[in-house]
């Protein structure tokens, strides 16, 4: 089942596009994330305003437990961006060789020791008793699995200076630059001819 078939279930597609959920990161950590756009910005883009929105962020990374919409509080809201900023530490950190904050290690721990989403057979993909809990365990799980193996090393961050997404390169070369090619590689594309066609002499 795909995320635009998960949304229309539940009912929880997103009133702005700007607040669509991007999942080009690669790994379930890296998703999360990025529900903090343009980091680098005097004015970050927030996607999870409500916590309806974070709902819509479990069913659309299939992290719902049971195909129903993820009941989620305001507590649940506020724990979850506490962990995301914590995982963003983790991970760009780890990427700079660098240690983590210890405050930001016990709190990635505690999450990834919590029960997270049981797979099923059948029609029920995961079971969990609870389940928002369960689906920030699962990503917290993610992020410790993924700063300590060598996938570490082909993670990046968008080098469009206006993105800070982070994703995991995993093209034949290694070399991929951006988050997307469909986001900000056409972008820079673009940029580059407006540059190049100031710059020509005229005719």
């Amino acid at each position: 089942m795909n995320r635009c078939t998960l949304s229309r279930m539940t009912g929880t597609s997103a009133p702005d596009p700007a607040l669509a959920f991007p999942f080009i990161g690669g790994r379930p950590c890296l998703n999360f994330v990025a529900t903090l756009g343009r980091r680098h910005s005097s004015a970050a883009l927030e996607r999870l305003p409500d916590p309806a929105a974070l709902a819509r962020w479990f069913a659309e990374a299939e992290l719902a437990a049971d195909g129903e919409p993820v009941r989620v509080t305001d507590r649940d809201l506020a724990g979850a961006r506490v962990l995301r900023e914590a995982l963003y530490r983790l991970v760009r950190t780890s990427m700079a060789g660098q240690e983590p904050e210890p405050a930001d290690v016990e709190l990635i721990n505690e999450a990834a020791a919590r029960p997270d989403l049981a797979p099923q057979l059948g029609a029920v993909r995961w079971t969990a008793r609870q389940p928002a809990r369960a689906a920030l365990a699962t990503v917290a799980r993610d992020a410790v699995l993924l700063v300590r193996s060598p996938l570490l090393e082909r993670v990046k961050e968008c080098e469009n200076p206006g993105c800070s997404l982070l994703f995991l390169d995993d093209s034949q070369a290694r070399r991929r630059r951006w988050c997307s090619m469909d986001r900000c590689g056409n972008l820079a594309k673009v940029a580059g001819y407006r540059s190049r066609s100031r710059g020509a002499p005229a005719r």
